[in-house]
C-alpha cells in the first residue's frame, strides 16, 4: 500500500444500513462511520462481506463509499470492495471507486465464472493496469470457492500488483506461509476469533466483521499486540471471541450468512447507531427471541 496509513490497524468492514424499505440508511451510515471513527480505527473496508456487497445495486454501492468517504474526510483510508463474478465488471467497480473516493481497492478471484486459478494472476494484473489504486487481494474461499495459494500471493506482491491480502480462509497454515515467502508483505486477517494469533504470526492489521460493534476491543487487542503484551491481547480476544457467539443466534432457521448480519446490525440497534436492523431480500430477519439474544451477549461482554 503506497500510504503508510493503510500499513497496519483495525479496519472493520463497515456494515450497509438500510431502512425497513431497504433503501440505504445515510443517516445511520453516518452515525456507524463516526462511532468507527471515535473508536480510533485505522482504516474503513465498505462493500465486503459485512456490508452486503453482493445484495446491493450499483448506485447503492457507490453511495456506500461517497457518504463513508464524506464522513471519514480523510482522517483514515477508505478501502473499496470491488466484488463481482468477472474482470470486465470487477473493472468497472474499479473506476466507479476511484470516481466515489476510494483510496485503495479490494478484489477477490472471479466466481461463478468458470476462472480456473492459473486465470487469477492475469485477473488481479488487469484491475491493477485499469486503474491506479492500490490493490488488496481478498481470500474468502467460502464464498469464491478457490484458494488465493501463498505462491500466488507472494508472486503478485513480487511484481507490485498487490499491496496487501485480506486472509478471510481461516487457514493459519497458509496465512503463515504468506507471511514467510512475502516478508514485509501487508496482510490483515478477516478472523475475529484468532486475531491475536495471526498478529503474533506477523499480520500487520484486522478486518473483523465484530468489529462493528465493538471497535473499542478490537483496537484494545490490536494495540496490546503491538506493544508486546500477548496476555492483555488474549483476554481481549477471549471476550470477543464469546461476544462473537451472537451470530449463532439465528440457528438452523436460517443461514449462518444471515444470522451473523442480522445480530450484528441488531447488536448496533441496541447500542443506539442503527435506527434498523434491516438486511436484504432474501436473507431471513432475526425474530423477538434472536433479538433478544443478541442483546444478552451484548450484556455478558459488556456492552449492553
Amino acid at each position: 500500500m503506497t500510504d503508510p496509513v493503510l500499513d497496519h490497524g483495525v479496519v472493520p468492514p463497515v456494515l450497509t444500513p438500510l431502512t425497513p424499505e431497504r433503501e440505504l440508511d445515510v443517516t445511520s451510515l453516518e452515525r456507524l462511520v463516526g462511532f468507527l471513527l471515535d473508536a480510533g480505527v485505522h482504516g474503513l473496508f465498505v462493500t465486503g462481506s459485512s456490508g452486503e456487497a453482493a445484495y446491493l445495486p450499483d448506485d447503492v454501492r457507490y453511495r456506500v463509499l461517497e457518504v463513508t468517504a464524506g464522513v471519514a474526510a480523510g482522517q483514515v483510508p477508505v478501502l473499496a470492495g470491488i466484488i463481482d463474478t468477472s474482470t470486465p465488471r470487477v473493472i468497472q467497480h474499479a473506476y466507479a471507486a476511484k470516481a466515489h473516493g476510494a483510496q485503495a481497492l479490494v478484489a477477490t478471484a472471479p466466481f461463478y465464472a468458470p476462472t480456473a486459478p492459473p486465470e487469477f494472476p492475469g485477473h488481479f494484473r488487469a484491475i491493477r493496469a485499469a486503474v491506479d489504486l492500490p490493490l488488496i487481494a481478498y481470500d474468502i474461499p467460502v464464498s469464491v470457492h478457490a484458494k488465493l495459494s501463498p505462491d500466488l500471493i507472494a508472486e503478485l506482491a513480487a511484481d507490485g500488483t498487490l499491496d496487501g491480502l485480506k486472509d478471510s480462509s481461516g487457514d493459519l497454515d497458509a496465512l503463515r506461509a504468506v507471511l514467510e515467502t512475502a516478508p514485509g508483505f501487508r496482510v490483515f486477517t478477516g478472523s475475529e476469533t484468532m486475531a491475536d494469533v495471526a498478529l503474533f504470526l506477523g499480520a500487520q492489521g484486522l478486518v473483523p466483521g465484530l468489529g462493528n460493534v465493538d471497535p473499542h476491543g478490537y483496537v484494545r487487542l490490536y494495540e496490546a499486540a503491538r506493544r508486546g503484551d500477548w496476555v492483555a491481547a488474549g483476554e481481549e480476544q477471549r471476550r470477543l471471541r464469546r461476544l462473537f457467539t451472537l451470530i449463532t443466534v439465528g440457528g438452523s432457521r436460517m443461514g449462518r450468512y444471515s444470522s451473523a448480519i442480522g445480530a450484528f446490525k441488531e447488536a448496533l440497534v441496541a447500542r443506539g447507531i442503527l435506527a434498523h436492523g434491516t438486511t436484504s431480500v432474501p436473507m431471513i430477519p432475526l425474530d423477538g427471541t434472536e433479538r433478544a439474544a443478541v442483546r444478552a451477549r451484548l450484556a455478558e461482554a459488556g456492552l449492553g
